[in-house]
């Protein structure tokens, strides 16, 4: 073979090379873009990508780390309460008398229903916080644990006015979620809810905020001093879940669930919670005057509307706000010179354009506490600043009402409050708050009735129960009464 001959097999040889080595690189990208392009689609179905510069993609939302810390501390409360039902038959003494006998005619002795929710742990000595409708009228609480233990709840405090509760276990050592900031949560920013929907424990549904300071007048209140200031989520809330904590991403309370919107009892959609700063002030007031302590201003409020204009009959010279429809005779609004007509548009550097936003910002406030009021007078913005006072008119706190008890044999007697006696339409009383005697629960006395006469004698406190019980020693006798429900009902007893 000539040099020639062997130069060309060379070039031949390296050309053949080239071209199968391009084919082979050929064929492994377009099998490389396949897996490539595959991959993407999977990521892009899950993530939105905004071509923005101004906005930054969070590294991860991940719920995992926030469930983790928030379930072991969240409680399913549940609450011992008396239900009626109707049966056949008129009773001769309801007929005369206007009392219900335990027989089988006329209406049955109450049987014990339950009444069950949510409720978190606050601290690690077993404070626990609730709605009051979860544990309103209950003989007894329970409380069970993430881990199953059980307990037996007090009942610190409540305030009807905001539906919070406050609880104590006596146990050490709990889990427990602090309170976060409501007032720096975003709409838009992601929350988890956790309780105890439909009996299914720790359960966690996630949401975003979708508005804040939402009045949607559920409360009530005789005095007319429910607040109502609810973050507004769409996270998924339902019977059960009422009192359980509503979180952030970083494991903190913001509010606790109170409410859903509803048409069919399930939830539609949206659900409300009270946010964190109230719920840490009334916590406090409960735990350190047994009652809360309301602050205020002393005027009577209303959102700015056309349908207020034509009530009113003018023409308000402003566009949103709280009109002033009226001023208390020595409230700590009338001597900051608030006048019927003015429109309230801030707090303590504020904004409150609602009436729900504003009431929140107050009702963090106690007695004695001054607030700074901007609001617009015909047009013309100007400040003022106000003294809260309480419900009575001072600047003095309030101090909760301790009914006195007395026990019997082994049942407890405790005096009725006023508010109690006025819804029942009762002049006096003693409830029963717990009974080991053999006797009175095989008679079918519960928890919670309300002794109004024993034999002959009427009873006004918890004292003569105690007394008469005495006079009837050994004797057969009737104790008359009623139940928290209104229900009224005889026994018969032999102390």
């Amino acid at each position: 073979m000539s040099k020639k001959q062997f130069f060309l097999g060379i070039v031949l040889a390296s050309l053949i090379g080239g071209v199968v080595a391009l084919l082979g690189v050929s064929l492994l990208q377009t099998n490389q873009t396949s897996t490539t392009e595959f991959a993407e689609r999977q990521s892009a179905s899950f993530v939105n990508w905004l071509n923005d510069d101004k906005f930054i993609v969070p590294e991860g939302i991940n719920f995992v780390a926030a469930a983790e810390v928030v379930t072991p501390a969240v409680v399913h409360v549940s609450s011992s309460v008396s239900v009626t039902s109707r049966q056949g038959g008129v009773d001769p003494l309801e007929e005369f008398f206007g009392f219900r006998s335990p027989s089988p005619r006329g209406e049955a002795p109450p049987r014990e229903g339950r009444s069950s929710g949510s409720g978190v742990l606050i601290s690690q000595d077993g404070y626990i916080v609730t709605n009051n409708h979860v544990i309103e009228n209950a003989t007894k609480v329970d409380i069970t644990l993430e881990d199953n233990r059980r307990y037996v709840a007090k009942v610190v405090g409540t305030d009807p006015t905001t539906d919070l509760a406050l609880l104590k276990i006596e146990e050490s050592g709990l889990p427990f979620i602090p309170f976060g900031d409501s007032d720096i949560a975003k709409v838009g920013e992601w929350v988890l809810a956790v309780g105890n929907p439909y009996e299914l424990n720790s359960t966690v549904t996630a949401g975003i905020i979708s508005a804040k300071a939402r009045n949607i007048r559920i409360l009530r209140d005789e005095n007319n001093l429910q607040v109502e200031s609810f973050i507004q989520t769409d996270a998924a809330v339902n019977p059960g879940n009422s009192g359980g904590p509503l979180v952030n991403l970083s494991g903190e309370i913001i509010g606790i669930n109170t409410a859903i919107a509803s048409r069919t009892g399930g939830f539609s959609g949206y659900s409300f919670a009270v946010p964190s700063a109230i719920v840490k002030k009334v916590t406090e007031d409960l735990l350190e005057y047994g009652t809360v302590q309301r602050g205020l201003i002393g005027v009577s409020i209303q959102d700015i509307s056309p349908q207020l204009e034509a009530s009113e009959g003018i023409k308000i010279k402003a566009s949103r706000g709280v009109y002033v429809a009226g001023v208390n005779e020595g409230s700590g609004g009338e001597e900051a010179g608030l006048q019927k007509g003015d429109v309230i548009i801030g707090i303590d550097g504020y904004n409150t354009y609602t009436t729900s936003a504003l009431q929140e910002r107050v009702a963090r406030k106690r007695p004695g506490d001054t607030v700074d009021i901007k609001f617009l007078r015909d047009g013309k913005e100007m400040n003022a600043t106000a003294t809260l006072k309480n419900f009575s008119g001072t600047t003095k706190v309030v101090v909760k009402e301790v009914p006195k008890r007395e026990e019997f044999e082994g049942v407890v007697f405790e005096d009725i409050k006023n508010n109690v006696k006025e819804r029942l339409d009762i002049e006096g009383g003693a409830s029963i708050t717990s009974i080991e005697n053999e006797q009175w629960t095989e008679a079918g006395l519960k928890p919670g009735f309300i002794i109004t006469k024993i034999g002959r004698i009427r009873i006004n406190s918890a004292e003569e129960v105690s007394e008469a019980l005495k006079n009837y020693k050994g004797e057969e006798v009737s104790i008359l009464g009623v139940y928290p429900n209104g229900q009224r009902s005889y026994y018969d007893i032999k102390p």
